[in-house]
């Protein structure tokens, strides 16, 4: 996969794949991603629950600018009907960034779990944790981020791990930590994608050296 500056650029190219590849995913999918799952997933009848869940998940997704008051109940169908697809992941996604949106950090964490559990790869499972973890620094649940951010995510995701991982070493008044992570978060290409951490960086620059 290629390198995305921003996880929404990151879940965008995850879904443009999904999209445009399932018809081909025989091919596509065993020859390119070496053995993704087993040979029998990609039997017709597994295709056409892909190609299925695709459709609904965009019509669900398009409803959601109709009618807002039945998104919630209707994302949450279809993730109890397509667990076994790449778009129930995608759901829970949107499930949980609606919550943060209303300030319901305790809803978005549980949106975030079964996102990081219905993931169908590695750098969809990443995106999942990391936010997971911003939501947990929401809570105040700082021992429960930090494990969260340990959990083996691709290399390419590092610079969004240590940012995470610099608030939470802020909250807990640790800025010498804070500054060392954020520090290893521009190192990784972290200001590329949010140019705020040098902001973050800056302040404790000034706090430390005060």
């Amino acid at each position: 996969m290629e390198t995305y500056q921003t996880e929404e650029q990151q879940v965008d190219a995850i879904k443009k794949y999904w999209s445009e590849n399932g018809n081909s995913l025989i091919a596509g999918l065993v020859l390119g991603l070496g053995g993704f799952v087993g040979w029998n997933y990609y039997q017709d009848s597994q295709l056409e629950t892909q190609q299925v869940a695709s459709y609904q998940y965009q019509q669900t997704m398009q409803a959601f600018a109709k009618q807002e008051d039945n998104f919630r109940a209707n994302t949450q169908a279809f993730i109890d009907g397509n667990k076994d697809t790449a778009y129930s992941s995608f759901a829970s996604l949107a499930l949980a960034k609606d919550a943060v949106e209303h300030q319901d950090y305790t809803a978005a964490q549980t949106h975030l779990t079964k996102a990081v559990t219905l993931a169908a790869n590695e750098n969809l499972q990443a995106i999942a944790l990391i936010r997971l973890a911003r939501v947990q620094v929401q809570l105040q649940a700082y021992s429960e981020a930090l494990a969260t951010l340990a959990k083996p995510m691709p290399e390419t995701f590092k610079a969004g791990i240590e940012e995470v991982k610099g608030d939470v070493y802020l909250q807990q008044g640790n800025k010498e930590l804070a500054r060392s992570a954020y520090q290893a978060a521009a190192d990784a290409g972290g200001l590329q994608a949010n140019p705020t951490l040098q902001i973050k960086l800056d302040d404790l620059t000034v706090n430390v050296a005060g």
